[in-house]
């Protein structure tokens, strides 16, 4: 929670209460921001809470302020991340719908940040079961529900049979572009998300 400064009637700021800490916004958006910068620079095992703090400009004392480890600052991030969620395409057309999820899928993997962050963490996740489960919650879970809806609706429009599986859907639009862009680390041709698109909606309907 962010404790802001209040003013007495006169004028005169007035002090927060003994021990309350005033943390401000924006120095905590500077950290929330060099967390990611220093995670692709140098990978989550050589991060440090100093050069997070002297990325951030900022103190060691304020990063301390707001997580009490690395371990505990980007479970927090990647829950924010979670959180946020996408809002589920509604096109009208499985294909529309499908090369709507490719091509936000494929802006979030080329991101330079996230192409170096996501790896770095999945296999951070193999050594701190909390770093799995937060990145279960983030690039599983809140996917799931996306692509859960989007067979909902061509279910309901019958351009896919009753009974389909979200999960074997979400393998089919996503794998292939997760394979390509974060394992494999190669440019995507001309017409790639249309042609997996196709693929996908052929895969799904048979």
């Amino acid at each position: 929670m962010i404790l802001a400064m209040t003013a007495e009637p006169t004028g005169t700021p007035r002090r927060a209460p003994a021990g309350a800490a005033v943390l401000r916004e924006d120095v905590t958006d500077a950290i929330r921001a060099a967390v990611f910068e220093e995670l692709a620079a140098v990978g989550f095992a050589r991060m440090s809470i100093e050069g997070i703090a002297r990325r951030a400009g900022v103190g060691k004392t304020a990063v301390y302020r707001r997580w009490k480890s690395k371990l505990s600052l980007v479970l927090d991030l990647v829950g924010a991340v979670a959180t946020q969620g996408l809002p589920a395409p509604a096109t009208g057309s499985l294909h529309s719908d499908v090369r709507a999820l490719l091509e936000v899928a494929a802006h979030a993997l080329r991101h330079p940040v996230a192409s170096q962050v996501i790896p770095d963490l999945l296999v951070e996740a193999a050594r701190h079961p909390e770093i799995s489960d937060a990145i279960k919650a983030a690039l599983l879970d809140s996917q799931q529900g996306v692509v859960a809806q989007v067979v909902q609706d061509a279910v309901a429009r019958g351009d896919l049979p009753a009974g389909t599986d979200p999960d074997r859907a979400l393998d089919l639009i996503v794998g292939p572009l997760y394979w390509r862009l974060v394992v494999v680390r190669t440019e995507l041709p001309q017409g790639y998300l249309d042609e997996m698109a196709r693929a996908a909606v052929a895969a799904l309907k048979a």
